[in-house]
């Protein structure tokens, strides 16, 4: 609704003004004023459509952030050091939430910080790089883990 109530008062000065775009002009590149009324619904149509699925298994960790992520992507408990649930604090630590890295310049440090929940899942890579999700099941996912821990003896787990 916002971008509707600015993008119209914006369509109607460049059609009506006098030094402005004329009608007929706008007839002859049809697609352009078309596009330019579209592109911020489509934007935050996909915005809030985003979804980050997390799967754990055997196998290893892998997770999709629809829609810029198309493909899981997969994490191996080879690569992986350590596995554990943590307390953060989205604002002091990343600066807020969304897709983050860490503040004060520290890039192999992300986040995936999508709710108000203080917990999530932090992995630690042995290349030195970490990661962190947000969860609103992170009580299940900790009971998970030590069962995968215990039945399949996975060292990266803590």
């Amino acid at each position: 609704m916002v971008t509707a109530i600015t993008v119209l008062p914006t369509l109607l000065i460049l059609i009506y003004h006098k030094d402005g775009e004329a009608l007929h002009e706008f007839k002859n590149m049809y697609y352009v004023p078309l596009f330019a009324i579209l592109l911020p619904f489509l934007i935050i149509f996909l915005i809030q459509q985003n979804q980050l699925t997390l799967k754990i298994n055997t196998e290893g960790i892998s997770f999709r952030y629809f829609p810029f992520h198309f493909k899981p992507r997969l994490f191996h408990w080879t690569s992986i050091e350590k596995a554990y649930i943590r307390t953060y604090d989205a604002f002091s630590e990343y600066g807020g939430y969304g897709i983050k890295t860490r503040l004060w310049f520290k890039y192999k440090d992300k986040a995936y910080i999508l709710n108000d929940k203080n917990r999530g899942l932090q992995l630690e890579f042995k290349n030195g790089k970490k990661l962190l999700f947000s969860s609103n099941r992170i009580d299940e996912m900790e009971m998970f883990l030590i069962n995968l821990k215990t039945r399949y003896n996975i060292q990266a787990i803590q």
